[in-house]
């Protein structure tokens, strides 16, 4: 009878988390707060909760650049780190970006197909990056561009939301109207998301990177 093969080693999870993988973990905590903020506010409107909301994607986008120099500095990787990475920005940069729009008012058939297109554009680019970071690397292993836009510039759209939002200018009030096209309705403000979805996922926009 032949031997069975030996079991891989276990992976303790938490053993294996550094202090820059806490940090990102408080990138993600952020923006699903920030995502939670906006759901309170759609069942109770306070404007503490929107604002709480806008607070916390920027400190999300703190945690995402600590997370990589504390990591340097302590010369600690960790196997986690690039996926752990990817996963908290799709969070706070992806979907917590989409909901904060839908919450203030691109709630049309067209505006959930941009929000969506938005996020898929945010998942494609960062899976795009992970596969090519080892190719783009120099010989000290640092990657020298980005393809397209990094995801956390999405904070742009959040910046043009809470000045929209401290002038009054949502829901039924949002910049530029609505248009209605066929069956749905569009909100042309949502288009900026559309515009930011396929920067991201450029092969011609390459971004220096810090």
């Amino acid at each position: 009878m032949s031997e069975s093969p030996p079991r891989p080693p276990h992976f303790s999870l938490i053993r294996t988390f550094v202090t820059a993988d806490l940090i990102t973990l408080g990138n993600a905590a952020s923006g699903m707060s920030a995502i939670l903020c906006c759901l309170a506010w759609v069942a109770s409107p306070s404007p503490g909760l929107l604002w709480a909301a806008f607070a916390l994607l920027p400190i999300a986008f703190v945690l995402d650049a600590l997370d990589g120099a504390v990591a340097r500095w302590r010369k600690n990787q960790s196997a986690l780190g690039a996926d752990l990475d990817s996963l908290s920005d799709i969070v706070s940069f992806g979907v917590a970006p989409a909901v904060l729009g839908f919450t203030l008012g691109f709630r049309g058939g067209w505006d959930a197909v941009v929000l969506v297109y938005f996020v898929s554009c945010g998942i494609s680019r960062l899976a795009r990056f992970n596969v090519t970071a080892a190719a783009l690397s120099d010989e000290r292993g640092k990657v020298r561009y980005f393809e397209g836009t990094p995801i956390p510039t999405s904070l742009a759209l959040v910046i043009v939301l809470a000045i929209a939002n401290g002038q009054g200018a949502i829901l039924g009030d949002l910049w530029l109207g609505a248009v209605t096209l066929g069956p749905w309705q569009l909100h042309p403000l949502v288009l900026m998301y559309a515009a930011s979805g396929t920067a991201m996922i450029s092969a011609t926009l390459r971004i220096p990177k810090p």
